[in-house]
């Protein structure tokens, strides 16, 4: 029985798993988008987000413990040096998972995850900052002189 056993073990002893983890989250980093199944990047997707978070503040701790879980120098490197500045007022949710179909081998369930921040054409359809509307009863209203004048003579003129 698998009673309180939370996440994914992906048919996997437990070293394998964490080394896995480990690598696609460094590739994740370098790459910004990589393919996987879908539970793979579920689990990925669980393993990268706290990294995400810890790196947010640049302490030599949260790099310690940063490089702990990814074992990769330049992946640590680059997470705090590009991605968490790209990140840094996003509270959370720092990838995306687009399913992509089925594997033609063994029709295993396919998956994209990728950072958020990175995809352009997501981004670009949606504007940075949506400005608060504001009520125009309020306002009074400009005097006439202001106004553009309409030459009423001219165009009675012409009927």
């Amino acid at each position: 029985m698998r009673h309180g056993k939370k996440f994914n073990h992906l048919g996997r002893k437990s070293a394998h798993r964490k080394s896995m983890l480990a690598n696609m989250a460094c590739s994740l980093i370098e790459h910004k988008r990589i393919n996987t199944t879908t539970a793979k990047a579920k689990a990925l997707r669980q393993f990268v987000e706290p990294l995400i978070t810890k790196s947010k503040t640049d302490t030599t701790h949260n790099r310690r413990v940063v490089f702990s879980k990814l074992r990769q120098k330049e992946a640590v490197a680059e997470l705090f040096r590009d991605v968490a500045p790209k990140v840094a007022d996003r509270p959370g949710g720092y990838t995306r998972i687009i399913k992509l179909g089925s594997r033609l081998g063994d029709n295993a369930d396919m998956a994209m995850i990728e950072l958020v921040d990175y995809n352009e054409l997501y981004n670009a359809g949606k504007p940075a900052k949506k400005s608060t509307r504001r009520s125009r009863r309020g306002k009074k209203k400009s005097s006439p002189a202001v106004a553009p004048a309409v030459d009423t003579q001219a165009s009675n003129e012409e009927e």
